[in-house]
């Protein structure tokens, strides 16, 4: 019998979700979009707020915090809604993900900021960066705290990480993208840890 996960609910949670086999399952822009519209159908149905996200061609990261559900009735919604149109483009049968997602309790202020940073610098910590510049990756929350002018989605909170930020760096986005474009981060992963080296195009190139 599947042991039932405990979350915590006024926690951030940071959650992974990979292709199944390595496969780059986000490998497109169409594909990308296709994810981005699976988080805003969720949700307007089950609310929620994250701090940082960053889509890579065969897994996604995201620093999630649900407001009344349950994480898991988030992320079922989210990857199902996914799947359904992955299949219907593709004309695909079977399962498109590795396995069930991880995802891990983040219980303190450094935490975060060292979780967000991780998620963020994703695109240039492969084995050959996807982007030069971190505020060009188009999928990702990193370019909303680049330009605090751009429209962002509802579900993302780009003021609380900022104001964590600890002594002597400034409580501004300015300093947190620093931060992070600064440090080299190490978290802890699920066990089949791979990063994507899959091209893709990039519109900002």
């Amino acid at each position: 019998m599947t042991r039932r996960r405990q979350f915590n609910p006024d926690s951030y949670y940071h959650v992974i979700m990979r292709g199944n086999n390595r496969q780059p399952i986000f490998g497109t822009p169409e594909d990308m979009n296709e994810l981005k519209r699976a988080f805003f159908y969720t949700y307007k149905r089950y609310p929620f707020t994250i701090l940082a996200w960053c889509f890579m061609t065969n897994h996604y990261h995201i620093l999630i915090k649900p407001k009344e559900d349950s994480l898991s009735k988030i992320m079922a919604m989210i990857n199902r809604r996914y799947s359904h149109s992955y299949s219907k483009r593709y004309n695909h049968v079977g399962r498109i993900y590795q396995k069930r997602y991880f995802a891990k309790e983040i219980a303190s202020a450094y935490g975060l900021l060292v979780v967000s940073s991780y998620i963020h610098r994703n695109p240039i910590q492969t084995s050959t960066p996807l982007v030069k510049r971190l505020a060009q990756y188009p999928y990702s929350s990193f370019p909303y705290y680049w330009d605090e002018h751009v429209p962002a989605p509802p579900y993302l909170d780009r003021h609380f990480l900022s104001s964590i930020m600890p002594y002597p760096h400034d409580k501004t986005n300015a300093a947190y993208c620093q931060y992070c474009l600064k440090y080299k981060q190490e978290v802890e992963e699920d066990n089949d840890v791979s990063l994507c080296t899959t091209q893709f195009h990039n519109p900002h190139s």
